[in-house]
């Protein structure tokens, strides 16, 4: 058994169905350890990422959590932004899509960890 595989898979699972993006694990795996291109990297992690939608989509909304009013224009608006985004990912080559890609992984990482609670900004100090 390859074990970074499945752990990568397993990790990819839990962090996408609680809304943490875990094709951002699953992508550095595939580009770092499995020494998978970014491009092909990225049409991986949209197969592996249907099954796990699916099975989140269905518990989270058996538990009354989706207000499908909010998510239906964004999932449509998302379609729209996953047919520009194809295109523009075979257009700017997986080099650069790397390099937007660890520079949006960077901004992110540092987004969380300087941010503040908003229970915080609402105490006085």
């Amino acid at each position: 058994m390859n074990w970074a595989a499945f752990l990568a898979g397993l990790l990819s699972g839990m962090a996408g169905a609680m809304g943490l993006g875990g094709g951002g694990v699953l992508l550095i795996y595939l580009t770092v350890f499995a020494g998978v291109e970014q491009l092909t990297a990225q049409g991986i992690n949209l197969i592996f990422f249907l099954p796990c939608a699916l099975v989140a989509m269905l518990l989270y909304s058996g538990k009354k959590m989706i207000r499908w009013r909010v998510a239906l224009p964004c999932a449509l608006f998302g379609l729209l932004g996953a047919f520009a985004g194809s295109f523009l990912a075979g257009y700017i080559g997986g080099e650069l899509l790397s390099r937007i890609f660890a520079g949006g992984l960077i901004l992110l990482g540092l987004h969380q960890l300087f941010q503040r609670d908003k229970k915080d900004k609402d105490r006085p100090q």
